[in-house]
């Protein structure tokens, strides 16, 4: 009984850090969005980079730690993407891109990912 209602709760709570995450995805995409009609160096632009490093931030430091429960590939394949993801940004920042397309693909397949869970 005990062990059902231990699954019960663990499996809403992952749940809900799923959601949590979703929402955080979408809300990036849409300052990306944003971003991307405003153009490079505007204060939209800026919002949502600062937004993007701050997610992606802390979603590296959770897929680093031993704790996450995930499987060594599909956090090593996470990672990866998030470091790409701080790199396309700094180029956009510093000027070498111009173009916020790609951070919002990416971060719209990993929002549908995490719907599809």
């Amino acid at each position: 009984m005990y062990n059902q209602i231990y699954q019960d709760v663990a499996s809403e709570t992952t749940a809900r850090i799923r959601d949590n995450e979703r929402r955080a995805f979408e809300h990036c995409i849409s300052l990306l969005r944003g971003a991307q009609e405003a153009g490079r160096g505007t204060r939209q632009s800026v919002e949502a980079l600062f937004f993007l490093n701050r997610l992606w931030g802390v979603l590296l430091e959770d897929l680093a730690s031993p704790e996450n429960g995930l499987p060594n590939e599909l956090r090593a394949k996470l990672i990866s993407i998030g470091i790409w993801m701080l790199r396309r940004a700094e180029d956009i920042r510093q000027g070498a891109h111009d173009d916020f397309q790609p951070l919002i693909d990416v971060s719209e397949t990993i929002s549908a990912g995490l719907r599809r869970n």
